[in-house]
């Protein structure tokens, strides 16, 4: 059973990140790690919450304006509110959702993210994003990749260690689709005045697991290479689109996005 498999003495990124969001399907061990990365990194909560209202914003547009009604979501983490399936159902009923992980404790909380409407479908696939072809098989019992769809990688290729190898999935997922897709993707960065949080993935990738490696704008930029990208580009998760609160231009935080189309 995937219960088994769970190991409750390693701090893992996906329930220190649902402990960030204010979740509870964490462990002492997150709270405990994730208490003294936002000591080096005061600012992760603020990046953490950015990356997953960015999620929502370019859903909302991808099932909306782009008339999107497929979306492959790589890395979902554990359930929180406001899922891809929930934000593009509501948009569009039909629209057909599959999430995949490799985490043990996302499995075992998959069934409660399986609440699809009548109208569409969502479907949960362990998979890993290191074998691309393996979720492009196994998707495809849900996903008719003839069609336009949505390919979601929220801080997730950040964990493929290489960068080669990481355009290269990048790539293959999206040789997959047709003309009319869509890439959306966000990860951390490191550039001049980020030191804490260069610090605090320094400190987690001594205590954590999976070990994540951190980009430049730059190299965040090439997982786009051959795409049109939206406006307004690959910036900050908390300055792509955001909605007007009335508190003016949001903090920038040191997690970048982008959504961009397949011609």
């Amino acid at each position: 059973m995937a219960q088994d498999r769970i190991d409750s003495t390693v701090p893992h990124s996906a329930r220190m990140w649902n402990y960030w969001l204010g979740g509870k399907d964490n462990y002492e061990v997150d709270r405990v790690t994730g208490d003294q990365i936002r000591e080096l990194h005061p600012g992760i909560l603020d990046y953490a919450r950015s990356d997953r209202a960015f999620l929502g914003r370019a859903v909302r547009h991808l099932a909306g304006e782009a008339g999107i009604r497929q979306f492959l979501d790589i890395g979902t983490g554990l359930p929180t509110a406001a899922n891809t399936h929930e934000v593009a159902q509501s948009i569009a009923p039909d629209s057909r959702i599959v999430y995949v992980d490799n985490d043990p404790l996302v499995l075992t909380h998959a069934r409660a993210l399986l609440t699809s409407t009548p109208e569409g479908v969502t479907d949960y696939l362990e998979a890993d994003l290191h074998d691309p072809r393996t979720i492009l098989e196994h998707a495809t019992r849900t996903l008719d990749f003839d069609k336009p769809t949505a390919i979601m990688l929220l801080g997730i290729a950040m964990f493929v260690a290489d960068t080669d190898e990481a355009r290269e999935v990048v790539r293959t997922l999206v040789d997959a689709v047709p003309s009319g897709s869509y890439l959306a993707l966000s990860h951390t960065i490191t550039g001049p005045g980020l030191e804490d949080v260069d610090a605090a993935v320094t400190f987690w990738n001594s205590v954590g697991t999976p070990k994540l490696t951190q980009r430049t704008v730059p190299e965040v930029a090439g997982f786009f290479d051959g795409l049109e990208l939206l406006e307004p580009g690959v910036v900050s998760c908390a300055r792509w689109r955001p909605e007007d609160d009335g508190r003016g231009e949001p903090e920038d935080v040191a997690f970048y996005c982008g959504v961009a189309r397949k011609p």
